[in-house]
């Protein structure tokens, strides 16, 4: 009987023993669950995420080939608005673009392929690549088969008539006049490019005024002392209104009077795109 009672007490569990083989059990049971009723194959979802990567893959490299595609489409584009990075993506060197913006500074513009070669010194091999994408005016394109109508309007800007500036350009009669107009309020063009001074003038219009009338003679002026004269004066001037004469009066009474007719540019108010014309009337002395 001791010796029962001595085996019987090697199978009594105290509490924290009795709940670790709850825990056990409980687990056991839970996998046993799992085992049976959850399915672990996975052919089926690998197959799903397959097809769906090939899918997306599949997409992915349509959009990257239309991408290339967009990208090496060039559009045709007048040359002489080249920006640097229109140049760099053309393939042309720094020097080059240069080349085209120090040109394009003194207002003036390349007209053919030829000239573009000129100015910018590219290589043939990258003109004969690019070339076929220029895209030049109208009035350019069609210098070939008006060359000899061209002769002809070879005048003199100064003494033109509007009648032959409707002729030459097919302006509207009232650009025509109002070239007329300035050019009497002027004395007469000392440059050609005042005409881009001119209202309503478009920039093919202006080309065109360029390539086919002179400044065969130019008028004889008496530039204005800008230390000396009074506002009244300076106002003469049809590119300087009455308060921008004011406000010159005023900066040359703040500095004492104008070292350089470039200190103008100083003034408030100051057309400074057209400073180089202002200039060709005004003097220090």
């Amino acid at each position: 009987m001791r010796n029962f009672n001595k085996i019987k007490s090697q199978f009594v569990f105290n509490k924290q023993q009795r709940i670790g083989v709850f825990l056990l059990l409980f687990v056991v049971v839970l996998l046993q669950l799992v085992y049976y009723y959850v399915d672990f194959s996975s052919n089926n979802n690998d197959e799903l995420d397959v097809k769906e990567l090939m899918a997306f893959q599949k997409e992915v490299d349509s959009l990257v080939h239309i991408s290339r595609q967009n990208q090496q489409i060039i559009h045709p584009f007048n040359p002489n608005f080249i920006s640097d990075y229109k140049g760099y993506a053309l393939g042309m060197s720094v020097d080059e673009i240069n080349r085209l913006h120090s040109f394009r500074k003194q207002n003036r513009y390349v007209n053919s392929v030829k000239e573009f070669q000129e100015v910018t010194q590219v290589s043939d091999s990258l003109l004969k690549e690019i070339s076929s994408y220029f895209k030049f005016p109208d009035w350019v394109n069609k210098r070939g088969q008006i060359k000899k109508t061209n002769k002809s309007y070879n005048k003199n800007l100064n003494t033109a008539a509007a009648k032959d500036l409707i002729k030459a350009l097919n302006l509207d009669y009232k650009k025509a006049y109002r070239l007329i107009n300035f050019r009497d309020k002027l004395g007469g063009y000392l440059v050609i490019e005042q005409v881009k001074d001119v209202y309503g003038i478009k920039t093919s219009e202006y080309e065109g005024i360029r390539s086919k009338f002179q400044l065969k003679t130019l008028p004889k002026i008496q530039k204005i002392n800008v230390n000396l004269a009074g506002a009244p004066k300076l106002a003469s001037l049809v590119y300087i209104s009455n308060s921008l004469a004011e406000n010159i009066i005023d900066e040359r009474l703040l500095r004492g009077g104008f070292k350089s007719l470039d200190e103008l540019k100083f003034v408030e108010g100051f057309p400074e795109e057209k400073l180089e014309r202002i200039k060709l009337y005004l003097t220090l002395n």
